[in-house]
């Protein structure tokens, strides 16, 4: 029996169990050197080994699992007498508690820290816990990519791990303008999802202030570009109509765009003439068509005189003088003035 002063396990070499036996081999472990003795390089070798004991126990350990529950489906196959030797089963549980005993004395610990989710096999040495169960460090790997995770965050999904990368890829909400996943702040407009660096402006690719965005054919724009680009123009300014309108001549204006084309004065009572589209008031709508009276310049309703490329109201068409009212065919004209024909030769001849 190993004495109960024996130091940490130095090494533990040639542990193997043969399947066609039920003895155990025998456990080799070194000594204890005495005071003042100096360690050999085989003993230093061995010191050196100690760190992988608990690797080589866990590998362990899973065959001895393996091979019990082999022997147990074997077992239950055939009749045995109960008063015949021991069962292989029974060896076998003597054998581990034989071993994990002396383990124990040596300070290793063989208490498995719980089966693994992903090869089912018991785990003595480093355990990772995540998700409500026990992984070998290298079974805990990434879903997607078979990456072991190690000290790395990770994200669960329908309760399997996935790395940052891979779950983001996967399962993370996509950029409508770059298409890559969204990791952090998201915008969520049009029934798209956007990083907020990439929601902006169509048009100007200016970002969006408090007052918004407009959209048009499952675009977003501006309220500026909006209204340049899409809004109804003023028939006079041609600039967006925003609000209040008037609607005449086939046209929208801005209600302080709608007056006379010539003077800009507004329609008081309503009323507006109509000349090549466009809005006068009653006096530059006779002048722009020629039916002002040459003579009074007011607007021609009635009988009018043609005369000197001119019109004039019958009663405004007089010498220039003596003043009296001519006929059309009854004047001579002088420096584009009409007169009568004595005034004519009185001062012309």
């Amino acid at each position: 029996m190993i004495p109960p002063t024996l130091c940490p396990l130095v090494r533990i070499s040639q542990v193997h169990l043969n399947k066609h036996s039920t003895d155990p081999t025998p456990l080799v472990v070194s000594e204890e050197l005495a005071d003042g003795e100096e360690e050999s390089p085989a003993q230093q070798q061995a010191r050196m080994s100690a760190s992988s004991a608990t690797r080589e126990l866990d590998e362990l350990m899973a065959s001895l699992s393996d091979f019990k529950v082999q022997s147990n489906v074997s077992i239950g196959g055939g009749k045995s007498s109960p008063t015949g030797p021991p069962k292989p089963a029974n060896k076998l549980d003597n054998m581990l508690g034989s071993l994990q005993s002396d383990l124990n004395k040596l300070g290793v610990q063989t208490v498995a820290k719980g089966v693994c989710g992903a090869c089912k096999k018991p785990i003595v040495g480093q355990v990772v816990t995540a998700m409500g169960r026990t992984w070998h460090p290298e079974h805990f790997v990434c879903t997607h990519c078979q990456d072991e995770i190690g000290s790395r965050n990770f994200f669960e999904r329908d309760g399997q791990p996935y790395c940052e990368k891979d779950y983001h890829n996967l399962f993370s909400p996509r950029c409508h303008y770059c298409n890559g996943p969204i990791l952090d702040k998201v915008v969520t407009a049009l029934d798209k999802t956007w990083h907020p660096e990439h929601f902006f402006c169509a048009q100007c690719g200016a970002f969006f202030g408090p007052e918004g965005f407009h959209e048009k054919d499952g675009k977003a724009f501006c309220r500026k570009d909006y209204f340049d680009m899409f809004a109804p123009k003023c028939g006079g300014c041609a600039r967006a109509i925003l609000e209040n309108y008037i609607s005449a001549l086939n046209s929208l204006w801005h209600p302080e765009c709608f007056v006379c084309r010539e003077c800009f004065t507004p329609f008081i009572n309503g009323s507006f003439f109509e000349h090549d589209g466009q809005p006068y008031c009653e006096g530059h709508y006779h002048e722009r068509r020629g039916s002002l009276c040459s003579g009074c310049q007011k607007p021609i309703t009635g009988r009018c005189i043609t005369a000197m490329a001119k019109k004039f109201h019958p009663e405004h068409f007089v010498c220039a003088f003596c003043l009296k009212q001519l006929n059309k065919g009854t004047f001579k004209e002088q420096n584009d003035k009409p007169y009568c024909q004595g005034c004519f030769v009185k001062l012309f001849s």
